[in-house]
């Protein structure tokens, strides 16, 4: 049983409105809800505030935190993109009735519910300004003082940081979200998960801008969203019999290259494997800077570290 809860809060009684934090959230919705091959992923629920028709008071918050984490899921995902607020140390998720004194929700209340439900393992990405607060050792007392294991919190900036709003109507953390959801952050596999994204995320933004930050007690890696793998597993399942050994060298002549005559549909074959291999950076030629020049002048081909480390999944029977 896997769950996603899907913030978005653009109204504001006592706040100033934003204006794309409801289309950030839907904007994810189905990225989340499906993989790239169109099958079932995380079952999402959407709770969205655009204008005072559509509120999402501090109660209904917690309320939908409730149900996401209730029934001890395998996996839980929350993601808030809404205005921030520092408090104490803490960071509250401000609310459409929030108020100065009362902002919201602190992400305390947040870590005590997580803390006590039975999910295997849970995902918070918060997209709001001053989000790197939640879960810092200030904010905590003696009984959240450590993360729980498989927790996992991904923030749009750091605790002294606001995060932007693009000219288009989206939050900038949760565009860059969107794209590393649609295949950016994935491995050669396909596979998207907290890790990766915090990665793709961390070079999305300049020396200058917002920082995301990443605080994590894990000791594996959960899909969030699984993306067609780099390369086809076919072609990845072949390493160890194209690479009997992860230091092997692949002889290579003009036969593999497709515009050599007489030709050879058989080499062309292993060479366009090849050539998807060398776009993952899994193998390089030797003595040539591209794989077309290595085969034209009979040289070779190699695994690099990254390569032998997929030819041992394949030897392992991993993959």
């Amino acid at each position: 049983m896997k769950r996603a809860l899907l913030v978005g809060v653009d109204h504001y009684t006592n706040f100033n409105d934003l204006g794309g934090c409801a289309n950030d959230a839907e904007a994810l919705y189905p990225l989340l809800a499906r993989n790239e091959d169109d099958s079932p992923n995380l079952e999402c629920r959407l709770l969205v505030s655009r204008d005072a028709t559509a509120p999402i008071t501090r109660d209904q918050l917690l309320e939908s935190v409730d149900e996401l984490l209730r029934a001890s899921p395998d996996f839980a995902l929350l993601y808030f993109a809404g205005h921030g607020a520092p408090v104490n140390g803490d960071v509250a998720l401000v609310t459409t009735d929030g108020t100065p004194t009362t902002p919201g929700v602190a992400f305390g209340e947040l870590l005590t519910r997580i803390n006590s439900s039975g999910a295997k393992e849970v995902a918070v990405v918060l997209d709001c300004c001053f989000s790197g607060g939640a879960a810092t050792i200030a904010a905590l007392d003696r009984d959240l003082a450590h993360l729980r294991s498989g927790l996992a919190i991904l923030t749009a900036s750091r605790s002294d940081q606001v995060s932007m709003e693009t000219e288009h109507g989206r939050g900038q953390f949760s565009t860059y979200l969107e794209a590393g959801l649609q295949a950016g952050a994935c491995d050669t596999l396909g596979h998207v998960n907290v890790a990766g994204l915090y990665s793709y995320l961390s070079e999305s933004f300049g020396a200058w801008e917002q920082r995301p930050t990443f605080k994590a007690n894990i000791d594996r890696l959960h899909d969030i969203r699984i993306c067609d793998p780099r390369v086809p597993l076919g072609i990845l399942r072949q390493l160890d019999s194209w690479f009997p050994t992860a230091d092997h060298e692949f002889p290579l002549d003009p036969s593999y290259e497709p515009d050599a005559q007489p030709e050879d549909k058989e080499h062309e074959a292993v060479f366009s494997g090849l050539q998807k291999l060398r776009a993952c950076r899994l193998v390089e030629p030797v003595g040539e800077e591209h794989m077309y020049y290595a085969a034209m002048n009979r040289k070779s081909c190699r695994l690099t570290a990254l390569g032998k480390h997929y030819r041992e999944l394949v030897v392992s029977g991993r993959i």
